[in-house]
C-alpha cells in the first residue's frame, strides 16, 4: 500500500465477551456441549417477552407508518415520552431535542467517542465494559484510562484514585460511570454519585453515565439517575430497551443530553452527533413506535418488579454456592445480571489444570493456554472440561484476575448445575498445582 490506511487505534478494538465464542465453537466441534455464560442476551437464555408486549408490537407491525423513516434524532412521540420520564425523575430538565436515538447503545458509544477530539480522553471504571473501553481507546490510539473499582468496598469507585488521575492528566475531558455496573453488578448509592459529580465539577469535565440496567436493581440497593445528580454539569445518560423489555435484537437505544444550552462547546459536540446521525438518516423505526405504548402501559411497572425479583433470586442462589469456595472472592451483586468472581492474589499458577475428557478438546485447550493470562488459562480449562463459557476478568481492561458469568439461565435446574460445576471446578483447578 502506498499509504498507511489503518487507524492508530485499530488494535484497541477488542471484545472478549464475543471473542471467547470463537474458542467455544472450536471446543463444541470436539463434541463438548457449551453453556453460554458469556453474553448478556436474556432472550438467548430463555426469557420471553410478556404476551401483552408482543401484542403491542404485532399491532404496530400492521401499521404501514412503522415501515418508514423517523426524524433524524428519533420519533418525536418517543422522544417526548422519554423527556417526560426524565423530567418526572427530577433534577436536570430536558426537552425532546435533548433525546437522540441510535441503533443500540453500541452505535451510540461508537459515535460518542468517535466524534470527540482525539486528544480529549474519557476516564472509565476498571473493570471496564469492553464496548466503552475499546471505543475510547480506539478513538485516542492509546490504552483506555481507568479509575479503580474496589472489590473490598462492594466494587465502589475509588474516589481518591479518580480525583487524582483527572487532576494530574489534563487530557481527561470526560468521566464515564456505569451504574448499575457491568461486569460487577454493583449499584452506586446517590451519595457516591454526588461525590463523583463533585469531582467532575471541580475539574470541569463532562459526564457520561451508562444506565442501560437502571431498572434492574435489587437486594435493597438504592441509587439515582444521572439527571437527578448532574446539577449544571454537561452530561449524557445512555438508556435502551435491550435489557429492560428485553428486546436486544431491536438494536434500539438513546442518549439523554443534560445542560447543553449552558455549555456552548458541549452543545457543539452534541450537534456533531446529530449531524453524523443525519448522514445515516435515522435509527430503526419499529421499536421507537413501541416505546411509549409499552413503557407507558400500566402493566409495565409490575413487569420490571417481577424481573428484579427474578434476578435477585438467581444472584443470591449463585452467591450462596460460590461465596465459601476457597481461593476466590465474590461480592453479592445488587443490579444488572452479572456476577464477578475474583481469584485471590497469587492463587493462580501456570501448572494448574482441569481434566478434559475429550482428547481432541484437551489438545485444543493445551494449545490455547500457552502464553495467556492466568485467569484466561482457567477460563479455557473450564470451557474444555465442562463446556461452561465465561469471560476472563482481564478482558475487561483490568489487572485483577477472575471471570464474569451471567445470571440469565431460565432453567433453574440447569442454572444450579452450572454454578455448582463452577464451584467444584475452581477447587479442583486450584488444588491441581
Amino acid at each position: 500500500m502506498r499509504r498507511q490506511i489503518v487507524h492508530e487505534g485499530a488494535d484497541q478494538l477488542t471484545y472478549e465477551i464475543r471473542g471467547i465464542v470463537a474458542i467455544a465453537k472450536q471446543v463444541r466441534a470436539c463434541g463438548v456441549d457449551i453453556y453460554w455464560e458469556n453474553i448478556g442476551d436474556p432472550v438467548q437464555k430463555g426469557e420471553k417477552l410478556p404476551d401483552w408486549m408482543k401484542a403491542i408490537v404485532s399491532e404496530l407491525v400492521t401499521d404501514d407508518t412503522t415501515y418508514g423513516y423517523t426524524e433524524t434524532q428519533g420519533l418525536s412521540g418517543a422522544r417526548e415520552f422519554i423527556a417526560g420520564q426524565v423530567n418526572r425523575r427530577g433534577g436536570a430538565q430536558v426537552t425532546s431535542n435533548d433525546i437522540i436515538f441510535f441503533n443500540g447503545l453500541g452505535d451510540a458509544v461508537a459515535r460518542m467517542f468517535g466524534f470527540l477530539r482525539r486528544e480529549a480522553r474519557v476516564i472509565g471504571p476498571s473493570p471496564a465494559y469492553s464496548t466503552h473501553s475499546s471505543a475510547e481507546a480506539a478513538h485516542s490510539g492509546y490504552d483506555h484510562l481507568t479509575y479503580t473499582l474496589n472489590p473490598q468496598d462492594n466494587w465502589m469507585p475509588d474516589l481518591d484514585d479518580l480525583d487524582k488521575k483527572i487532576q494530574y492528566n489534563d487530557s481527561i475531558s470526560g468521566m464515564l460511570i456505569i451504574n448499575p455496573d457491568n461486569p460487577t453488578g454493583s449499584v452506586y448509592p446517590r451519595e457516591v454519585l454526588e461525590k463523583m459529580i463533585a469531582i467532575a465539577r471541580r475539574h470541569q469535565v463532562f459526564v457520561i453515565c451508562d444506565e442501560i440496567y437502571a431498572s434492574i436493581v435489587y437486594n435493597g440497593a438504592r441509587t439515582a439517575s444521572l439527571a437527578e445528580v448532574i446539577g449544571e454539569r454537561p452530561g449524557i445518560a445512555l438508556r435502551g430497551i435491550s435489557k429492560e423489555f428485553p428486546w436486544p435484537g431491536a438494536r434500539c437505544g438513546w442518549i439523554e443530553v443534560y445542560n447543553q444550552e449552558r455549555h456552548p462547546m458541549f452543545k457543539r459536540y452534541v450537534n456533531s452527533l446529530i449531524n453524523a446521525k443525519m448522514l445515516e438518516v435515522c435509527s430503526t423505526s419499529l421499536p421507537q413506535y413501541a416505546i411509549p405504548r409499552i413503557m407507558g402501559d400500566p402493566r409495565y411497572p409490575a413487569h420490571l418488579e417481577q424481573r428484579c425479583r427474578m434476578y435477585e433470586r438467581r444472584v443470591n442462589s449463585a452467591y450462596d454456592i460460590l461465596k465459601d469456595v476457597p481461593g476466590i472472592t465474590v461480592v453479592r451483586p445488587r443490579g444488572a445480571f452479572y456476577m464477578t468472581v475474583l481469584f485471590d492474589p497469587g492463587v493462580l499458577k501456570a501448572t494448574q489444570h482441569l481434566d478434559i475428557p475429550s482428547a481432541q478438546a484437551r489438545a485444543l485447550i493445551e494449545q490455547k493456554v500457552q502464553g495467556v493470562k492466568p485467569d484466561k488459562r482457567f477460563v479455557y480449562y473450564l470451557l474444555g472440561a465442562t463446556g461452561i463459557c465465561v469471560v476472563p476478568l482481564t478482558g475487561f481492561c483490568c489487572e485483577r484476575e477472575g471471570f464474569r458469568l451471567t445470571m440469565l439461565e431460565s432453567d433453574e435446574t440447569r442454572a444450579h448445575m452450572i454454578w455448582n460445576t463452577i464451584a467444584r471446578s475452581i477447587t479442583r483447578y486450584l488444588e491441581s498445582a
